[in-house]
């Protein structure tokens, strides 16, 4: 699968030069020039993983990525010249995956791109998974019941994916919090009950009820 790869930068030459290198190594590049249609821009190329400057005409990369975080957890790489430690700080808060200061090292970026690419997706050599006719799909990091569908974060999904993976069993919340801390993603106890109850909201609004179960004091199960 040639993964697809989303810039949103400003600057031409910049452009360029991520497309060139990008297209060099074998993935498939497009860039943004609208800036006020990124989002739909986003959705409609549905990318693999992004690169986001910060300083953007009208925008800034924070916002950008706020909203992309919305409705999507793809991988997003900051790209920027803004290199203090709050911007970097500000990046990982906002759900950025990683933070690269301009200029780059061309090498260490890809080894980047091809390392958050590796983490995402890894586990979507199986694209779905199902259990009591519940439908996981993990490239579009969707939810199906009887051909009703929904949209989950990335946390919901690496939630579901364990879950899924571990079907009759009970998966105590330690393991499932440890297992997210390994893929970065930072959810503490508390956090992941909070996941937790989202997921279920979603599945009931699909139409599905108690399938995921709470064993007290061990854990959850499906």
């Amino acid at each position: 699968m040639k993964h697809r790869i989303l810039i949103i930068e400003d600057d031409v030459v910049i452009q360029t030069q991520l497309i060139n290198l990008l297209t060099g190594n074998g993935y498939e590049a497009v860039t943004i020039n609208d800036f006020p249609v990124a989002m739909e821009q986003v959705k409609l190329f549905h990318p693999h993983l992004i690169l986001l400057d910060i300083k953007l005409p009208g925008n800034d990369g924070f916002l950008v990525c706020s909203q992309i975080r919305a409705f999507s957890s793809v991988p997003i790489i900051f790209v920027t010249s803004c290199n203090t430690d709050m911007d970097e700080l500000s990046s990982i808060m906002l759900g950025g995956d990683a933070f690269i200061t301009k200029p780059y090292n061309t090498a260490i970026l890809l080894a980047k791109i091809a390392s958050l690419l590796k983490r995402a997706y890894s586990v979507t050599e199986q694209e779905t998974l199902s259990c009591h006719g519940v439908t996981l799909h993990l490239e579009s990091s969707k939810i199906e019941y009887a051909d009703r569908q929904t949209d989950l974060t990335k946390n919901e999904l690496k939630i579901l994916y364990y879950l899924f993976k571990h079907a009759g069993t009970i998966c105590a919340r330690a393991d499932i919090v440890e297992y997210l801390w390994d893929n970065r993603l930072y959810v503490d106890d508390n956090a992941l009950s909070v996941n937790i109850n989202r997921i279920r909201d979603k599945l009931s609004a699909i139409g599905v009820t108690d399938f995921i179960k709470t064993k007290h004091r061990q854990g959850y199960t499906i």
